[in-house]
C-alpha cells in the first residue's frame, strides 16, 4: 500500500488534536492554520501538516506564547530565522521569570495574611480583607 497523505474532516482533525472544531476555525480566521480548498460537492480534508500545526500551536500556548506570538513563530519556521526565534524565546523566558518573581511576592504576602487570620481570636475585622482594602486605597488614593 502506497503512503497516502492522511485525509481528515475538520471533526476528525479536532479529535486527533484534542481541541474543538470552533477552535480550529478560530485559528483559521487568525491565519494560524490554513483552510484547505473545498472540492466541488465535497468537504474539506486536512492532512498531517494541519495536525502538526495544531500541535505546535498547543505546545507554544503551554509555553506561554500568545496567539500573536505564535503567529510570529510560525512565520519563522523555515529554519533560516533561528536567531529571531531565539530572541522571541529569550523574551518569553524573561517574562516568565518576572512572573515567577511576582508570584513569589504574592505567595509571601498571602502567607503572612493567612497566618494573621489564623492568629486572630477576637471579634475583629479580618486581616486579609482589611489589608486588601488598605492596599486598594493606597494604590488608588493619588488618582483622580
Amino acid at each position: 500500500m502506497a503512503n497516502k497523505p492522511c485525509s481528515m474532516t475538520i471533526g476528525a482533525l479536532a479529535k486527533a488534536a484534542n481541541i474543538g472544531v470552533e477552535t480550529i476555525r478560530y485559528y483559521q480566521r487568525r491565519g494560524l492554520v490554513a483552510e484547505p480548498e473545498k472540492p466541488y460537492g465535497s468537504i474539506r480534508r486536512y492532512d498531517e501538516h494541519a495536525l502538526a500545526r495544531l500541535q505546535f500551536i498547543r505546545t507554544a500556548q503551554w509555553l506561554g506564547f500568545s496567539l500573536d506570538e505564535i503567529g510570529g513563530l510560525l512565520k519563522l519556521q523555515d529554519g533560516t530565522h533561528c536567531d529571531e526565534a531565539r530572541a522571541l524565546g529569550e523574551q518569553k523566558l524573561t517574562n516568565v521569570r518576572q512572573k515567577i518573581t511576582s508570584l513569589r511576592r504574592i505567595e509571601l504576602a498571602l502567607d503572612g495574611l493567612v497566618k494573621e487570620c489564623s492568629a486572630q481570636k477576637d471579634d475583629v475585622k479580618c486581616p486579609l480583607i482589611t489589608s486588601i482594602y488598605d492596599g486598594l486605597e493606597k494604590g488608588t488614593s493619588g488618582r483622580k
